[in-house]
């Protein structure tokens, strides 16, 4: 790309080959060689519980989520900028069966409870 001995000069003020300081090669209208700066590559929001991306959202760097609305920021569902529409379900099912577990063992203490009280020998009261 770039004419063989032609050297070029960083525009900032790191002067070393490291991942935050990449650079590519541009051509000005001026027929010049320069350098331009390379943002990095944003990762995006990933799911909590699986580490799946997030669909729906926007993969950018920390500090432009800071510039994002609300609405953007997150999925219109209970935990929506967090986890995944998988995890969220299986969370809502957990949490129902879950409940139901304790109404059957509830319903289960009450059957077993009347039984006791069916045969305990009735006392005598002494006048």
């Amino acid at each position: 790309m770039a004419a063989a001995g032609t050297r070029l000069t960083y525009r900032r003020q790191c002067r070393y080959n490291t991942k935050s300081n990449m650079q590519r090669i541009l051509h000005t209208p001026g027929g010049k060689l320069v350098y331009q700066a390379i943002q990095k590559k944003a990762k995006g929001p990933h799911c909590g519980d699986c580490n799946k991306a997030l669909i729906g959202l926007p993969r950018l760097r920390p500090m432009e989520y800071r510039r994002l609305k609300n609405r953007e920021k997150r999925v219109s569902r209970a935990y929506g900028g967090s986890r995944c529409a998988h995890c969220v379900r299986n969370r809502v099912v957990r949490a129902f069966l879950i409940e139901e577990q304790k109404c059957v063992k509830q319903v289960l203490a009450e059957k077993l409870s009347s039984v006791k009280r069916e045969q305990e020998p009735k006392k005598k009261v002494k006048k």
